[in-house]
């Protein structure tokens, strides 16, 4: 059914898989060749997004300095004073000796995005624009262990589990393994929670249990990974009756049979005799010897 090894038809192993792997690769090619720095986080973490500006300290009074994601302000400094947008306050702050990064902490998946850093020098009065850089910040959250729960069985063969996990970002792909060999899952769905954006990824999978399986459970987030093995083992045939042991024991249940049987029957005997003896004593009690009154009349 659904746990078809398909050893009959090459294939490449695993080729969802591989193609995930792929496509995050190649992803990150292109972002490499916009000139765009990447940096990946997990939720609640802290990032350190570079400005890349080198400066004297003696120019820092003449520099203005812009953070803004996606076109929307996240933190500016000006003449020494830092102000810092919502959603970003009480959680960021600017890194000045650190060439002027962005510091964000207890990150939420809604930081993930594109940051630009830009700075300005006063000159003549005016302020011109002398540094833009743009840094990408991938924000993830990490996957449970897969959890493997047993649904029973669906016939006197064949047995069906269920591969789940939830609370992670970003959105999964699971891939049902044995022997480095994708099995066919059934009923797979995943669900994102429309508030926090966590995804929930949950499948069910057949597999005959007449034979020995270790199965994995495997689940592609991004660059992450987090799996888990279910093991099977068949269940030995049920040993014949112990004939050795049938020989022993006849014997005595034979012996014991008999035992009763006496011991019944005595008590049966007895029983017969003892109301045999009962019966002739009322028969003797009830002979008829006339009447008394008429006796003593002839006596008179």
């Amino acid at each position: 059914m659904g746990c078809q090894l398909r050893q009959d038809t090459p294939r490449p192993r695993c080729p969802h898989l591989r193609l995930a792997h792929l496509f995050v690769l190649l992803f990150g090619l292109f972002q490499m060749s916009s000139g765009i720095g990447q940096v990946s986080k997990s939720v609640k973490g802290m990032a350190s997004l570079p400005c890349g500006y080198k400066f004297s300290p003696k120019e820092l009074t003449e520099l203005r300095v812009y953070w803004q994601k996606d076109d929307k302000a996240v933190l500016s400094y000006t003449s020494g004073k830092t102000e810092v947008w919502a959603p970003y306050k009480n959680r960021t702050v600017l890194d000045i000796p650190s060439n002027f990064s962005l510091m964000i902490g207890s990150l939420v998946l809604s930081d993930r995005g594109i940051y630009t850093c830009v700075i300005q020098r006063s000159e003549g009065g005016a302020y011109k624009k002398r540094h833009l850089d743009s840094v990408m910040l991938f924000v993830r959250a990490h996957y449970p262990v897969p959890n493997i729960t047993d649904l029973g069985n669906l016939s006197a063969d064949i047995k069906r589990i269920m591969c789940s996990t939830s609370g992670g970002f970003p959105e999964p792909r699971l891939f049902w393994l044995e022997n480095g060999k994708e099995l066919s899952g059934i009923n797979t769905t995943i669900s994102q929670d429309p508030e926090s954006e966590l995804y929930t990824v949950i499948s069910k999978l057949d597999f005959n249990m007449t034979y020995n399986h270790s199965i994995v459970c495997h689940v592609v987030y991004g660059d992450s990974q987090v799996s888990k093995t279910f093991t099977w083992e068949k269940q030995p045939p049920e040993a014949p009756p112990d004939r050795n042991y049938l020989t022993e024991v006849t014997p005595t249940i034979l012996t014991i049979l008999c035992l009763a049987s006496a011991i019944i029957i005595i008590i049966v005997y007895s029983m017969c005799f003892r109301r045999r003896n009962e019966a002739r004593r009322r028969e003797n009690n009830g002979i008829y010897l006339g009447p008394v009154e008429a006796s003593a009349e002839q006596n008179v």
